[in-house]
């Protein structure tokens, strides 16, 4: 199972065009009951299990997914969307792209990292260690956000 954070996405002038922080409704933490994940390490997480996220994509309702939609029977518009039920199956998406869905697909970022973008600021609260961006491995967005399809 790979664990999928959230970030909040912004438009602007670098090269990529776009920028991300962590969004504050992720979630993230550790837990003793579950054994980390391959390429996921106690020095990287300090979490003596298995820490979460694995990676991230924008969830941010704020700067989500825009949609034309029905808002009723006879009507249509325009709605933003956001929150982990957007940033998951964009994950998802990735990998099923990148054809690699075999065995433990979720240890494939930990060795393929430089394929993702690194969220290094944003918070989702005041835990001790696992609710502040920063560069790595962070809580709220994991390892970063796809870069393509090279990391999964």
């Amino acid at each position: 199972m790979t664990a999928v954070g959230g970030t909040s996405l912004f438009k602007d002038s670098s090269a990529r065009g776009w920028s991300e922080s962590a969004w504050s409704g992720a979630g993230s933490g550790c837990t003793t009951l579950n054994t980390a994940p391959s390429g996921q390490t106690s020095t990287m997480t300090s979490c003596s299990g298995r820490a979460i996220a694995d990676v991230s994509a924008v969830a941010d309702p704020n700067t989500g997914l825009a949609v034309y939609a029905p808002s009723s029977s006879s009507q249509s518009g325009w709605a933003q969307y956001g929150g982990t039920s957007l940033s998951s199956p964009l994950v998802a998406s990735v990998y099923a792209l990148s054809g690699n869905t075999a065995g433990y697909a979720n240890t494939l970022p930990y060795a393929n990292s430089s394929g993702l973008f690194d969220v290094t600021s944003g918070s989702n609260g005041t835990c001790a260690s696992w609710c502040t961006a920063k560069t790595g491995w962070d809580g709220p967005t994991g390892l970063g956000t796809p870069n393509g399809t090279s990391a999964f």
